[in-house]
């Protein structure tokens, strides 16, 4: 194995990357990534020797952990059964899989369409959601990721989205809520909530109900600020779509698979979506996998009349086994509700207690293991600790904050003005502890900068 798999050391690694490796939303010049040697658990280490804890879980992904050890097993006695099969044929992982899923899915939700990954598991939701209504009109938040492929892109609403254009027709931005940013001026959650439906239905109006076929939206708003939407603005837009046959799919790439403390972000309100996007915790990313979870009505659409889509590594063989391999761990160790336990006994409270001696923090908000800390430089005006989209000399200050993690040994997520808390499902709470101290001495760093 040695010769075909040969080691490499870290300078040889980091010459090859230089080389020959085209990275995503980067600047390939300007970008010279830490060479990663070994990860297990909540921890990484470079070539240096620094050992970080992963409060990113790498891309919001890593929901078990690193190198799980049973769940390595558990992939290599699969791949040593079978490694993969067309989707013409019915095989056990792919089948357990999907049955597994299904019966985590909240309400009719029963039938499971594999892809690669979250952004065509979103490309495949929207081309379901167009040939069930025969509508063509779908709309998505701004404040929105839903993936980098080319309908995904063009229904993301933040600034990648931009270099994109033009791009697929037919999706319409709205405002969703946010109210400690509130673009619908409330003075309470309760309110926010009302005027963001409010706002959707005028949208819906203007645009022809007759017209839209789906609206797409992350139940937890992810990448765009761990936004927690006021209890009944997800139950509202359910009863919008009800009302006037819009599909209403929900992106759970993210927010899916334990990261809220549920299997599915939905389940906390108690909303049954048509449509469910899904990847990254599934499996932890330990081999590329997402899919859509469909209901009973689209399914039937799909009965007699053949759905124009696939994929060649639809329902991988190795991929179905990890994801089974995954969630039965999922059960048998209570990780769903550690990680519920986690945010509400250790992570909330602990951000809670930094953000009142930190002036630079303006608002802490999140579910779970999924949180954000949204700084500022002034908390009386609000005014964000960098400038929106900020990139080069103005992105400086937050770049400062992370280092000033990282020099300690915290690897955060660190997204325009936030950081967001999002270790692995699995981190003890010891370890979220011993986070969360690296996190409020590095805020020193930022409340330097406020006014």
């Amino acid at each position: 194995m040695g010769e075909l798999l040969p080691r490499l050391d870290a300078s040889e690694v980091r010459r090859l990357d230089r080389a020959h490796v085209f990275r995503s939303w980067s600047a390939q010049d300007l970008v010279d990534p830490p060479v990663v040697v070994s990860a297990q658990g909540s921890r990484f280490t470079d070539d240096t020797g620094r050992e970080y804890l992963d409060f990113s879980s790498q891309l919001v992904n890593v929901n078990i952990g690193h190198q799980h050890p049973e769940l390595v097993e558990a992939i290599a006695e699969a791949a040593a059964r079978m490694t993969t099969m067309s989707p013409a044929f019915a095989v056990e992982t792919r089948s357990q899989a999907a049955a597994m899923i299904a019966e985590k899915a909240p309400g009719d939700l029963n039938s499971v369409f594999f892809t690669n990954g979250g952004a065509d598991a979103t490309e495949h939701a929207v081309r379901m959601a167009r040939l069930h209504t025969g509508r063509s009109k779908v709309l998505a938040a701004y404040r929105s990721y839903h993936g980098g492929t080319a309908g995904a892109m063009a229904l993301t609403g933040e600034p990648r989205r931009w270099g994109s254009e033009p791009s697929m027709p037919g999706v319409v931005h709205h405002w969703s809520p946010y109210f400690y940013r509130s673009p619908f001026y409330s003075e309470s959650e309760e309110q926010e909530g009302e005027r963001a439906l409010a706002h959707l239905r005028e949208v819906i109006a203007a645009e022809g109900p007759g017209h839209i076929a789906a609206i797409i939206l992350e139940p937890i708003i992810g990448t765009n600020g761990v936004l927690v939407p006021p209890d009944g603005y997800l139950a509202g837009v359910r009863a919008l779509c009800d009302e006037f046959g819009i599909v209403m799919i929900a992106d759970e790439v993210m927010a899916g698979f334990g990261r809220v403390g549920e299997w599915f972000a939905v389940d906390h309100w108690g909303v049954t979506p048509d449509l469910i996007t899904f990847a990254k915790g599934v499996n932890s990313g330990y081999v590329p996998l997402g899919g859509v979870i469909v209901n009973a009505a689209i399914r039937e659409t799909f009965g007699p009349r053949t759905y124009p889509g696939g994929l060649t590594y639809q329902g991988h063989a190795l991929a179905c086994a990890s994801a089974v391999a995954s969630m039965r761990i999922f059960e048998r160790d209570g990780i769903i509700e550690h990680a519920r336990t986690l945010g509400e006994d250790v992570i909330g409270p602990g951000l809670r207690e930094i953000a009142q001696r930190h002036p630079s923090v303006g608002e802490v908000r999140g579910l779970g293991v999924f949180w954000a800390v949204e700084l500022v430089r002034d908390r009386t005006t609000r005014e964000p600790f960098v400038p929106f989209n900020a990139s080069g000399p103005d992105a400086a200050p937050m770049t400062e904050v992370m280092a000033a993690c990282t020099s300690a040994g915290l690897w955060p997520f660190v997204k325009d003005n936030r950081i967001h808390v999002v270790p692995p499902c699995t981190t003890s709470a010891d370890e979220a502890r011993e986070g969360l101290a690296v996190l409020d001495r590095a805020l020193t760093v930022a409340d330097a900068r406020t006014r």
